[in-house]
């Protein structure tokens, strides 16, 4: 089965912008299955804003064979030495909603999973351009739905221009995650999500897309002076 993972970590401009020109590939890297790179964002931050771009924040989204080729990647290689400086998190998948074309084929979903448990969800689209304003105006109330939900300990966005999208959440249980997912709880605006999907059902915001739901299994290191975002 393969094994994923998350970085987050503060480089230089120059050094997203080089990993955007020719990010980790299958071809260049043993072991490794898929990579997406994105400069971190800020959930709910004014869309002209440089909260909305932040190139000094590197965010990569991998799939591997194994965690013996992560390892490796992290050992071994230039981009995986200044990942190893930052903060990552090693998942396992649970489940999947959607398709993205490059992640290929996936285990069968596990059913088997304890709402009272913590889990991270990964969602990665590639937007139709000329829906743009119209996912804007339905994604920011969801983005900060999230961002202020008392389930979350670590929650955040990510891009890559011109049309590929990303968040990123830990959650201290399943189930208040499944519940902001269905407009369920009593936090402000519960409803948002819910109503987005519904809106996204009427006429797709995206060319592909798919939402990811995953276990993790360890986390390494600091991000913004922080450490310890999986409870235990």
């Amino acid at each position: 089965m393969p094994m994923f993972s998350f970085h987050l970590v503060e480089t230089t401009p120059a050094t997203t912008l080089g990993t955007f020109l020719r990010p980790p590939t299958k071809n260049r890297v043993s072991g490794l299955r898929h990579a997406e790179c994105f400069s971190a964002m800020t959930l709910g931050a004014p869309i002209l804003s440089p909260a909305r771009l932040q190139l000094r924040h590197l965010a990569v989204f991998a799939s591997w064979d194994n965690e013996a080729a992560l390892d490796a990647f992290m050992l071994e290689t230039k981009l995986g030495q200044t990942l190893a400086e930052g903060w990552h998190v090693r998942l396992e998948f649970l489940r999947r909603w959607g398709h993205l074309s490059e992640l290929g084929d996936f285990p069968p979903n596990n059913d088997d999973t304890d709402a009272s448990l913590p889990v991270v969800a990964v969602t990665v689209a590639r937007l139709r351009l000329p829906q743009l304003f119209r996912f804007i105006r339905w994604g920011k109330p969801v983005e900060r739905l999230v961002r202020d939900h008392q389930g979350t300990t670590l929650a955040l966005a990510a891009l890559r221009l011109p049309r590929t999208f990303c968040t990123f959440s830990v959650w201290r249980t399943q189930k208040q995650m499944t519940e902001m997912v269905h407009g369920g709880g009593d936090a402000p605006g519960a409803d948002h999500h819910a109503k987005a999907m519904m809106e996204r059902k009427r006429k797709d915001f995206h060319r592909e897309f798919t939402t990811l739901r995953f276990r993790a299994v360890s986390e390494q290191g600091k991000w913004q002076g922080r450490g310890g975002f999986v409870p235990k």
